[in-house]
């Protein structure tokens, strides 16, 4: 793989510093960080958002007729890796950005394109993702979840589950079962659902780092138009695997393996100076070794990441090679976080309201929040199956 970049690609990459340094908050990742409070995080986020689409740099890959640049692959990939470097702040539509606006891109209608995907850009609605239901996660195509179709209108019954940022949103990407005299992954239609919309509730859920990104999502006769139908009718299983193809993108996984490896280097740099008795806990080889493995291992996500990007830039399909960068990463960060942990060593247990708390107790969130890795965007157990079956073709 060629590492150079292009005369143009390094004008792409120029700008986006100039402006970067221009709109974070002056002392960003310094003395200025993200509100603490979750409310007011999310607010944060959605403002930088709205900010990004005013500079133009909010969903630069999308055409330039809904909004966006049509920025190349590596752009996007520069794009990704300078918001990391950055430390910038990740929008809070990512569902809408991501998933939602690639989705109709690929399978909606012009009318449904015109309507949703400038209000998605601007940050105007904001977008969530009503897949995984209690005894449908891993296994999405048992969605149970029903839409009965009467008249100009279906009526939504069923509940979904881990549904990220539902409290924000005023819109929702739905699997429902519209067919249940078909085989599971053929009843399956996409609808777009108003949040507004009488008959749906919303019940956060506390997770284990005390924060309430997801949430249960109920339905109870919510009567969704016809025109709210993406594709054709029980076609949504089709449409949901290109939904979560762009979930886990190369361009956006080398964003993410940077944001990893900052947060290795401050615990290396808090190692070498936190104290274990005399010397610095960097000097135990213990902690000197697992550190050493950490550093390993992220580069070879990073290496990953490059493997999958230089096959994406040749114009190959993305396919189940993802699920191993993502089982990996998974992994490699929750041993990270572990090793941070045995790092501080008794001080692991104060959090970030503790002065004596080293790097002000960001490795103990990090950690209680990096769980929830091998579950989400599909579970460990999951991506090992896709990758048997698909990439080393063993049987069912």
């Amino acid at each position: 793989m060629d590492f150079t970049y292009s005369a143009e690609d390094l004008a792409f990459r120029d700008e986006l510093r100039t402006w970067l340094a221009a709109n974070l908050p002056a002392g960003w990742g310094e003395t200025v960080f993200e509100p603490e409070d979750e409310d007011e995080n999310a607010m944060f986020r959605l403002d930088w958002e709205r900010k990004l689409h005013k500079g133009g740099w909010n969903g630069i890959a999308w055409p330039q007729k809904y909004g966006g640049r049509g920025a190349s692959l590596v752009e996007q990939a520069i794009f990704a890796e300078e918001m990391a470097r950055a430390r910038a702040p990740e929008g809070l539509n990512i569902i809408g950005r991501n998933l939602v606006a690639t989705t109709l891109l690929h399978h909606g209608s012009e009318e449904q394109r015109q309507r949703y995907l400038p209000k998605i850009i601007s940050g105007e609605e904001v977008w969530c993702q009503g897949f995984s239901e209690p005894n449908a996660g891993s296994d999405l195509a048992s969605v149970r979840c029903r839409a009965i179709r009467e008249g100009d209108h279906f009526v939504v019954n069923g509940q979904k589950i881990w549904t990220s940022f539902a409290q924000y949103a005023q819109w929702c990407i739905l699997l429902a079962r519209t067919d249940s005299t078909l085989p599971k992954h053929q009843g399956i239609s996409f609808l777009l659902v108003d949040m507004s919309t009488p008959g749906v509730s919303i019940r956060p859920l506390r997770q284990i780092s005390g924060e309430s990104e997801f949430n249960e999502t109920f339905f109870d006769n919510v009567k969704v138009p016809v025109a709210n139908l993406v594709g054709d009718l029980n076609g949504g299983w089709k449409i949901a695997m290109t939904t979560l193809t762009y979930e886990r993108g190369p361009e956006d996984a080398l964003g993410r393996q940077i944001r990893f490896k900052q947060e290795l280097d401050t615990l290396i740099d808090t190692a070498a100076t936190l104290k274990r008795g005399a010397s610095p806990a960097i000097d135990d080889p213990t902690v000197r070794q697992k550190l050493a493995k950490a550093v390993v291992e992220v580069e070879i996500m990073r290496l990953n990441c490059l493997r999958a990007f230089s096959k994406a830039l040749k114009g190959k399909p993305r396919g189940p090679e993802a699920s191993m960068n993502k089982l990996y990463w998974s992994h490699v960060t929750q041993n990270m976080y572990e090793a941070a942990l045995e790092t501080l060593g008794p001080l692991a247990p104060l959090d970030g309201g503790d002065p004596l708390s080293p790097a002000d107790g960001r490795f103990q969130l990090s950690f209680l929040r990096s769980k929830a890795f091998t579950i989400y965007s599909g579970s460990s157990e999951i991506q090992r199956n896709i990758i048997a079956e698909r990439l080393l073709g063993m049987p069912k």
